[in-house]
């Protein structure tokens, strides 16, 4: 069996369990019961959180912290960030752009204090980081669930890589959220595999 047949094939993908992702008590709470889309949306986005927390599996608060590759990310730093991106999207979901800041008048001081989500702060765990990546998800999920309309949209919030004057629906943001997770998801497998050989597939 090849690479592709292994990790497509759902009866024969070796995919962690949640049970093995991190303690209950760090897991997103259950959102309330939907079907449909709202269905797909909460379903794709714990798939992708659950591969983002996985990595974290047995590690030391030390050993979240460490930078494994030539970048500077490190596991728990990764997590606040897609803690802090999720949080910041849900908010501008519920009250549009002033949930988030404006990207195009932050100094060099706002950029500083913005980098702290990637890195591990003296004090903190990895403990820590995971349970507040488990309320973000839980408020999350509770909107998606209970949002009125997925197709109510706000202006973008004002920064270079977004186009000016585009608008986003909620059913946007939320797959935005969804790729981004993937992605990170994505970066933590090679941090952790970086770290010590461990993989989240294979």
């Amino acid at each position: 069996m090849n690479f592709d047949e292994r990790t497509t094939d759902p009866a024969t993908r070796d995919e962690p369990t949640d049970a093995q992702a991190v303690p209950a008590a760090q897991a997103a709470p259950a959102a309330p019961a939907v079907t449909g889309e709202r269905a797909d949306l909460l379903e794709a986005l714990a798939k992708q959180r659950h591969f983002l927390r996985f990595p974290t599996r047995d590690l030391t608060d030390e050993q979240a912290g460490l930078r494994t590759t030539a970048g500077e990310l490190c596991l728990g730093g990764l997590i606040k960030h897609v803690t802090s991106v999720e949080r910041g999207w849900a908010e501008f979901i519920r009250t549009g752009p002033s949930a988030m800041p404006d990207f195009t008048a932050m100094t060099e001081a706002d950029w500083a204090r913005r980098a702290d989500d990637f890195r591990m702060l003296p004090g903190e765990t990895l403990a820590g980081v995971l349970a507040a990546y488990a309320e973000v998800a839980g408020r999350t999920d509770e909107l998606v669930a209970t949002l009125p309309d997925l197709d109510a949209a706000w202006p973008l919030p004002k920064a270079p890589w977004f186009e000016a004057g585009a608008e986003w629906s909620a059913r946007r943001v939320l797959l935005h959220i969804v790729a981004e997770t993937a992605q990170h998801a994505g970066h933590a497998d090679i941090l952790r595999e970086s770290l010590d050989g461990a993989r989240s597939m294979g």
